[in-house]
């Protein structure tokens, strides 16, 4: 008799069976012992990853599900804060409209918010310009520049608007800076590396026109360095010269024959050394951030506020999509500035300081971190279960069990981070260590005298933690004659687990201490004990 397990693997189950198959010599059954499937419910998407051999992350559908909840959630929180604010200040009642009613009303608040930034308009039309800002605020990218100065977060506009006023090309606006001294090339927009490509191109065009076709500039046109070569190698005839002198001077030298190639005659392998270089920069820019850029610059040429440029779309054509139309934090609060300043001249109550609340607290800041009690326990001794109710007082039933559902209320325990458990913590540990003498043949155990935990308390409370070699040296004894009755780490056998300390207090004097070490107080903080450092912060400050 053989014992056989099947199994059937697929893309969405796996089947299995475990049988006992007879052997022929005998009189035995051959009998299917059990057998079962186990199915893979994957949506489509997800099977058609599976097959391509990509693993399945649910963490990520997870937390992108949750990220669009917490900014639906902050989005109503800023509403209900603007709603409030403008209530107090009598700009709005609760009878006020703030919504478009009646046909043709599709794009009523657009119109208006284009009109707003030029004209007097009602206050109530004004309240629904500054909700509709307030819904969409702008993209506020998190990256940082490669400045000297750090922390500093990007910002390409403020380069487009110097090459947009001077007439430059990134090229001869990064080879006047690497002239100059400085080693810093901005990020630069698509539409910007675009033109300069186009002005290149028509540059050279004069000078080899049956070479330079529309078709090879079609060609030509946003691909990468080692395309552009490739493309160009056989019209142009390439052989491949190198450039002369090191990393710095050849990039000086590129950027040089950007420049010539706008006025001059070039040869065919610089031209194509210049193209490649420009094609090289507009494909290391992000499309997606390529877009929202080339939109902020049309509206500093024009002149134009958001609402006006989208309300110029839908004048030209009603069925205009205006989705995915995104624009820069900046642009969002330049229109509002305007708006604020233009509709101030009509109405006293828009002051100066109303528009510090609605700007800096409302629409364009983060919103207050949510409380997080939730995440407490309750206390096993001060809490209970109760049934739910509504409000009618009726208890609320288990759709599933039909059982009422019960919940938690009481006292919550205390947080882990707040100073009085942390103390707690100390003296809890204190109250159990003893001291473990070596050199006794009975190893005899002493409690610690309550003069000793205070020294240790002080140095606890104000460090994360100390090691049992610098407990003991605080008591003035040495490791060599004793020990505690702390467990040795499981990593290091030899070794006892430190004493855990005031971990908040260690992260706010770590703060301190860097006060102290920018205003030019230098101190060695992890030789001198708890009373000195707070001596010293205590005449610092």
């Amino acid at each position: 008799m053989k014992r056989i397990l099947g199994l059937d693997l697929g893309t969405n189950s796996i089947g299995w069976a475990l049988v006992d198959e007879a052997s022929s010599k005998s009189n035995e059954e051959s009998k299917i012992i059990k057998l079962g499937v186990r199915v893979n419910p994957l949506t489509v998407d997800e099977k058609a990853n599976f097959e391509k051999g990509k693993p399945i992350s649910t963490n990520a559908d997870r937390t992108l599900k949750r990220g669009a909840r917490r900014n639906l959630q902050r989005y109503k929180l800023r509403r209900e804060h603007l709603s409030n604010l403008l209530l107090n200040a009598k700009i709005i009642s609760q009878d006020s409209l703030l919504t478009e009613i009646g046909k043709n009303t599709t794009h009523q608040t657009l119109k208006v918010r284009a009109k707003a930034a030029k004209e007097r308009i009602e206050l109530d039309e004004f309240a629904r310009v500054l909700f509709a800002i307030n819904k969409k605020r702008g993209y506020r990218s998190s990256r940082k520049t490669k400045t000297e100065e750090d922390g500093v977060a990007i910002d390409g506009m403020s380069t487009a608007k110097i090459l947009y006023d001077k007439n430059l090309t990134p090229g001869e606006f990064v080879y006047k800076e690497l002239n100059a001294g400085k080693h810093y090339i901005p990020d630069f927009y698509r539409s910007d590396l675009q033109d300069e490509f186009s002005q290149v191109w028509e540059s050279q065009k004069s000078h080899y026109p049956k070479i330079l076709t529309d078709t090879l500039f079609r060609e030509l046109k946003g691909k990468n360095k080692t395309q552009t070569w490739a493309i160009c190698k056989e019209p142009f005839l390439l052989e491949g010269i190198k450039l002369n002198g090191n990393r710095t001077e050849q990039r000086l030298t590129k950027y040089k024959l950007r420049v010539d190639a706008l006025t001059q005659k070039v040869s065919l392998e610089h031209l194509a050394i210049a193209l490649q270089e420009i094609n090289n920069d507009q494909n290391k820019s992000s499309g997606y951030l390529g877009k929202i850029s080339d939109r902020s610059k049309i509206l500093y040429i024009d002149r134009l506020t958001v609402g006006e440029y989208l309300w110029k779309q839908i004048e030209n054509n009603p069925h205009t999509s205006l989705k995915n139309q995104v624009f820069y934090r900046q642009d969002y609060l330049d229109e509002f500035e305007k708006i604020w300043e233009t509709q101030a001249q009509y109405y006293s109550k828009l002051t100066q300081e109303l528009k510090e609340k609605v700007r800096d607290t409302v629409i364009f800041y983060q919103r207050k971190l949510k409380s997080q009690k939730g995440l407490l326990s309750f206390c096993e001794f001060e809490s209970w279960e109760v049934v739910r109710k509504d409000k009618e007082g009726s208890p609320i039933l288990n759709k599933s069990t039909g059982e009422p559902k019960r919940q938690q209320i009481g006292q919550r325990v205390i947080p882990k981070s707040s100073p009085l458990f942390q103390e707690f913590k100390i003296w809890q540990n204190l109250n159990i260590l003893e001291l473990i003498s070596k050199n006794s043949n009975n190893h005899e155990r002493f409690r610690l005298e309550e003069e000793h935990k205070n020294l240790l308390f002080e140095e606890l409370n104000l460090r994360g933690a100390l090691s049992i070699k610098q407990a003991l040296k605080v008591l003035g004894l040495s490791d060599k004659d004793w020990k505690t009755n702390q467990p040795i780490l499981d990593k290091d056998k030899s070794a006892a687990k430190p004493l855990e300390g005031n971990r908040t207090n260690e992260a706010l004097f770590n703060v301190y201490q860097v006060i102290a070490e920018r205003e030019g107080y230098g101190f060695d903080w992890a030789s001198k004990s708890a009373s000195e450092i707070k001596t010293e912060l205590k005449a610092i400050f």
